[in-house]
C-alpha cells in the first residue's frame, strides 16, 4: 500500500513545463490522503486558465501509479484559496529568485 510520504514524492517529480520547480513545492498541491489503494489530492494552478490543466493532471496519475498497489487517483481542482507566490516553498522561492518582499500583498 502506498503512503502519503511516496504520493508527494513522487507529485515532486510533476512539474509545470512553464516552471522549473514542482507541483509540491509550487504550492498547487493542498492535501493528499491516502486511503487504502484509493489516492485523493486536493490540488490548484496557478490561474483559472492555466494552459498545463490538462497536462499536469495526467502527469500526476501517471506518477502515482508508478508506486504499484494503488488503484484510484481522485483530483480535485479547487480555487479556494486562491493560488499566490506566498504558497512557494522557501527553498524553490530561492531558486526562482523570488524575493520575500515581493510576496506582500
Amino acid at each position: 500500500m502506498a503512503t502519503q510520504e511516496q504520493v508527494v514524492e513522487q507529485l515532486r517529480k510533476c512539474f509545470d513545463p512553464e516552471i522549473p520547480v514542482n507541483i509540491y513545492d509550487l504550492g498547487l498541491v493542498y492535501d493528499v490522503a491516502v486511503e487504502g489503494a484509493v489516492v485523493e489530492i486536493r490540488m490548484t494552478f496557478t490561474s483559472d486558465s492555466c494552459p498545463s490543466a490538462r497536462e499536469i493532471p495526467l502527469d500526476i496519475r501517471h506518477k502515482i501509479a508508478e508506486l504499484g498497489d494503488v488503484d484510484e487517483v481522485n483530483l480535485a481542482v479547487v480555487w479556494d484559496p486562491p493560488w499566490h507566490p506566498r504558497m512557494i516553498s522557501e527553498a524553490a522561492r530561492k531558486e526562482l529568485g523570488i524575493d520575500e518582499d515581493a510576496l506582500e500583498d
